[in-house]
């Protein structure tokens, strides 16, 4: 008897709703504002669009500050359109900090880099940079071509945390590309985790990290932890191994 009543109210309840989308039209559904703000993309997917951020056109560091002191410059050379990693210097970062991004940037290995596994053209993207030295979210930069290292720290990796769902590393002394899409970790008021940290990362065109949520900032021992943080730096590792540094070009950001 219950299943009879269950079933008689089903049928009636489909009759309802197949007379009210009898009755439907389709501006039902239709949004028409706010309109999305116009934006002229660049010639090539690299180029900057219209409202980005330069970051680094190849002139000088302007936008970029020493991450030991940030009242210094950033003291990387600057040459031929790129910037190369000083490491007596150490790690830079901008000036401006950020929340929810994207993120373009271009990086080269020597075509003459020496060394193995993590010593040969180490660096990193910090996604959000949390003070001096390594703290913060890193994206793995190193030569992976035919350099076998441990697979959560190869490039396209966060370090220490998810491997690259593939390797479309270029050869050294090539150009090749990050462009990420970040989002920020929210907190709740007592600083406890409300939201982590989410990356996508397409590596030379190749997803490699598809919207993984970061279990906190990098560690290079031990396991990460969030701590309350809000909009942080992007920061730009130069890493103490002994080959031969490596360089950037065309960094630009579009705030989300």
């Amino acid at each position: 008897m219950r299943n009879k009543i269950l079933l008689t109210l089903a049928i009636v309840a489909t009759c309802f709703t197949v007379k009210a989308q009898q009755g439907a039209k389709p501006e039902d559904t239709e949004i028409w504002s706010p309109e999305p703000p116009i934006v002229t993309p660049g010639k090539t997917c690299s180029e900057a669009p219209s409202d980005a951020i330069i970051l680094f056109d190849g002139t000088n560091l302007n936008q970029w500050v020493s991450t030991q002191d940030r009242s210094q410059p950033a003291d990387w050379s600057v040459h031929d359109g790129i910037v190369t990693v000083n490491k007596n210097s150490g790690n830079i970062e901008t000036k401006q900090s950020f929340k929810n991004y994207q993120l373009h940037i271009e990086w080269r290995i020597p075509a003459d880099i020496t060394g193995t596994s993590q010593a040969r053209g180490n660096s990193g993207v910090f996604l959000a940079s949390l003070g001096k030295g390594d703290a913060g979210y890193e994206l793995q930069v190193l030569d992976s071509y035919k350099n076998k290292t441990y697979v959560n720290g190869m490039a396209g990796s966060i370090y220490k945390q998810f491997i690259p769902l593939a390797n479309p590393a270029r050869p050294p002394g090539e150009w090749q590309t990050y462009d990420v899409i970040w989002t920020a970790p929210t907190f709740n008021e007592d600083g406890t985790l409300k939201t982590a940290a989410r990356a996508t990362v397409i590596y030379n065109g190749v997803v490699v990290e598809n919207d993984v949520s970061l279990l906190g900032p990098t560690l290079y021992i031990g396991k990460p932890v969030y701590k309350a943080h809000g909009p942080a730096p992007i920061k730009l590792q130069a890493h103490g191994d002994k080959s031969e540094p490596l360089s950037f070009r065309n960094i630009w950001v579009r705030e989300l």
